[in-house]
């Protein structure tokens, strides 16, 4: 394990570099861990971890909490950038199954090291216990994996961040008698399983996220799929109340939309309750 800290001292968020080997995913991963420049011991953080980590140097992440936090809008956090590795499309997914194409077929392994390996490194290297609660978030695939694993383990978890998410992911193809009701692996999921009414959700999509349209109904996919997983969720028993949907108009499918809604995701989920 190797370690950098990236230190500015006008800034109210430290950033720490490490390299992680995880036994699981038998590689090293690198992840940047995103704390208050001044952590008080008698306060109880909030964690949120965050999928395709790599992606928020250039939002830049690192500004956007530091002046939230400076600022107190938003109560104590601690997140977690987890970068990708080559073999991102094989442990980014859903552990349920893999797609039709065998993508995600090391999903299961990703969630392991989540909870085995990268939770147990935090609570030792960060000397805290027990965070006050955990959130998971992440990017087109990178989202689906964060959904899946906070679903799949809901009493870990009460709030999930889900940008430009691969809602599409499926376990047949368009030309193989694929379904809408019947193929979407993240739907089928939340359709099977109970509720669980302390998880709360935001979804963000870019109206301009993509221009495939596979039922022609004039609204692309990315928004398509996820408006369709907001039904499931709401006949499940969700409500607004659990629910945060944000469409930017002039949004696509690249690290500055998404840096531009992340900010709307910090204060919906840890706004100073001050």
């Amino acid at each position: 394990m190797s370690e950098e800290k990236l230190v500015d001292e006008r800034a109210a968020v430290v950033v720490e570099q490490l390299e992680l080997f995880s036994e699981f995913l038998e590689r090293e991963l690198i992840i940047d861990i995103y704390l208050p420049a001044r952590m008080n011991p008698s306060v109880q953080y909030s964690l949120l971890l965050i999928n395709d980590g790599q992606d928020l140097p250039k939002m830049p992440f690192d500004s956007i909490l530091s002046g939230f936090i400076e600022t107190g809008v938003i109560e104590p956090l601690i997140a977690v950038g987890i970068y990708c590795g080559e073999d991102r499309k094989m442990e980014y997914g859903t552990a349920y199954a893999p797609d039709y194409l065998g993508r995600g077929a090391r999903a299961g392994l990703y969630t392991k090291f989540i909870f085995d390996e990268l939770l147990p490194f935090l609570r030792k290297h960060l000397q805290i216990t027990s965070f006050k609660d955990k959130s998971f978030a992440g990017f087109s695939l990178g989202a689906l994996s964060a959904l899946d694993i906070v679903w799949n383990h809901p009493n870990q978890f009460n709030k999930i961040g889900v940008f430009s998410g691969s809602l599409w992911w499926r376990r047949k193809a368009y030309d193989e008698g694929y379904d809408d009701e019947q193929d979407r692996l993240m739907h089928l999921q939340i359709r099977k399983a109970d509720f669980y009414p302390w998880i709360k959700f935001f979804f963000q999509c870019g109206a301009l996220d993509e221009t495939a349209d596979r039922n022609n109904n004039g609204i692309i996919d990315s928004i398509d799929d996820t408006l369709d997983l907001i039904v499931e969720l709401k006949a499940k028993g969700y409500t607004e109340e659990h629910i945060h949907y944000l469409l930017l108009e002039n949004g696509k499918h690249d690290v500055p939309t998404w840096g531009n809604a992340f900010p709307a995701f910090l204060k919906w989920a840890y706004k100073s309750k001050k």
